[in-house]
């Protein structure tokens, strides 16, 4: 079952750039973004190495998630997501999301994954349930701080961030097994 992009829904925003030096808008997720948790040969569970440029002037933060829309089961599956990072940053390196946070810049923090940790986690769909799609969202947000915590579930981040988004940049990484 296919679910949809949950930003879709949202009112329509301006895009900017985002680039990936870990994978191609359209290609193959390679081993680090592959995930060790879910049993995938190779894989290491580290996020990707993103850049972006071109969002707007009045920007006061960025959002970073990473969503599988074609998980099993209602509602995707929600792999990473970052709020509150400063609008001075503008690319983040491969693996920045830890599960300690240490490699985010304060006060940047990472919401609960639906493997159930703060922290990135790497493609894994099942065996033969075809190549999934792992759309990486970039979202240029109008506050500094989006008023939610590690607690938040990303897919309530979502209500939060119809409110605030200014732009919206998106690539998606691909994997099956």
């Amino acid at each position: 079952m296919t679910s949809p992009d949950p930003f879709a829904t949202l009112p329509g925003v301006p895009s900017f750039n985002l680039s990936s030096e870990s994978f191609s808008d359209g290609g193959e997720l390679r081993p680090p973004q592959r995930s060790a948790i879910f049993g995938v040969p190779g894989g290491k569970d580290l996020s990707p190495q993103l850049s972006w440029s071109g969002a707007p002037s009045e920007t006061k933060s960025y959002t970073v998630t990473v969503f599988d829309p074609d998980a099993p089961g209602a509602g995707g599956f929600w792999h990473w997501a970052v709020v509150n990072l400063p609008a001075s940053i503008t690319s983040l390196k491969e693996g920045a999301g830890a599960r300690d946070g240490s490699k985010l810049p304060a006060p940047a923090v990472q919401l609960k994954n639906d493997d159930g940790f703060r922290g990135f986690v790497g493609a894994g769909p099942p065996k033969g349930h075809g190549q999934h799609r792992y759309i990486v969202t970039v979202l240029a947000v109008d506050v500094e701080e989006l008023g939610v915590d590690g607690r938040t579930a990303p897919v309530a981040l979502v209500s939060h961030l119809a409110r605030h988004t200014l732009a919206r940049a998106s690539i998606t990484g691909l994997f099956g097994r």
